[in-house]
């Protein structure tokens, strides 16, 4: 079949300026793509790297990364320079056949190259800005533009991707995109990313925590969607039932902060562990060290920590929000509140097999559906259709 030129606009990717879930995916996608034999190219914030580089057979563009003002405004000229570095690129080798945006962040300029010279774009949403608000409306002008940005993406596009049936209710409900433009494509992981033999009596002594002590573990943006405060108050429950329980939070935010005054107040600081923002290499010893995963979210579009812990074999407890875990299966469905995370906690963490067994289906799940050889097939059935 005919190999395709692609162009993929982010902010975010692991070979420019890494900020969250989307630039795992984008480069992720990216090699896959270029694995299957088309020409990819992503056009990308420069974080240290010089403006065009080829890594992986996937070629980047690179534009300033600028934070004077606003996350409007700074998008703003990002669009705008992608623009020129677009024009620049077709210049010297033709028009690309697909254009494709993550996210709202270069939206702006996506729209107005459809309706100046009619090219059509695909679109992925990750997450929406009401559901980074944890389910509900902000008053601000970011979140009104934003969420603009967001109807325009589903307005403008050509076809729309979204990576879980969550997120798919969710952005049909907020910006009433017809049901026929909306592909359901999920996330993916390179099986054996995060999976590595340690010591995980050695990870755990480097945090000051004992050898056998069960640790459970948070990883997320510490901010009010991703729930770490509602874990905070499981921690007593848990501790009823296992004095020894320990819980790693790894992740920095807005809520860190009081999430550990709130530890303190009720009486577990001596339990939890704040790590703030962790190396990949400490990260990826955590997942293989821990017992397994809490996923406390609000609100959840897919998940991608939950295919970090399970292709190191570990269970994961979620909330309902986290549209991806099959109950009793690789992990545990928690109600919206502390003391149902308690008890999936407590379900679990001291019996081994049921932690092995539950780790295991996680990673068949990984083998078989969230890889990005098949993630890459199904995108590329959207790209043929425009």
């Amino acid at each position: 079949m005919e190999s395709l030129r692609i162009a993929m606009f982010s902010w975010e990717s692991l070979h420019g300026v890494k900020v969250g879930g989307i630039a795992p995916h984008i480069t992720g996608l990216a090699e896959a793509l270029a694995a299957r034999g088309h020409e990819v190219h992503v056009f990308t914030r420069d974080g240290q790297q010089g403006p065009y580089d080829i890594v992986n057979d996937v070629r980047y563009h690179r534009v300033p990364c600028c934070t004077d003002g606003g996350i409007v405004g700074q998008m703003d000229r990002m669009c705008g320079d992608m623009a020129e570095r677009l024009q620049a690129a077709e210049k010297v080798s033709g028009q690309f056949d697909v254009l494709h945006a993550h996210d709202w962040h270069p939206v702006a300029g996506l729209a107005r190259l459809r309706r100046r010279a009619g090219r059509d774009f695909a679109f992925t949403f990750h997450s929406t800005e009401w559901g980074r608000h944890g389910n509900r409306h902000s008053g601000t002008y970011d979140y009104a533009e934003i969420s603009h940005r967001e109807w325009l993406a589903g307005y403008e596009s050509k076809a729309v991707i979204v990576t879980s049936p969550v997120l798919k209710n969710e952005v049909r409900s907020l910006y009433r995109i017809p049901s026929e433009k909306l592909h359901l494509i999920p996330n993916g992981i390179i099986p054996g990313t995060v999976r590595r033999p340690v010591d995980a009596g050695e990870i755990k002594r480097k945090y000051g925590i004992h050898p056998f002590a069960p640790v459970a573990l948070f990883v997320g943006r510490m901010r009010y969607q991703k729930g770490p405060d509602l874990l905070v108050e499981a921690v007593p429950h848990v501790l009823r039932r296992r004095w020894d329980a320990k819980f790693v939070f790894a992740g920095e935010g807005d809520c860190g902060e009081a999430c550990r005054w709130r530890a303190q107040e009720l009486g577990v600081a001596g339990s939890c562990w704040f790590t703030g923002y962790l190396k990949d290499d400490d990260l990826t010893d955590l997942y293989n060290a821990c017992d397994l995963l809490v996923v406390p979210s609000r609100n959840e579009p897919f998940g991608i920590v939950v295919l970090e812990a399970w292709d190191a074999g570990k269970p994961v407890i979620g909330t309902d929000a986290v549209p991806i875990i099959d109950n009793f299966v690789n992990g545990i469905k928690a109600r919206l509140d502390p003391e149902s995370l308690a008890w999936c906690i407590n379900e679990v963490i001291g019996k081994p097999k049921a932690l092995q067994w539950m780790g295991a289906q996680g990673r068949k799940m990984i083998d078989r559906v969230f890889n990005w050889d098949n993630v890459a097939e199904m995108t590329e059935k959207v790209y043929r259709s425009l």
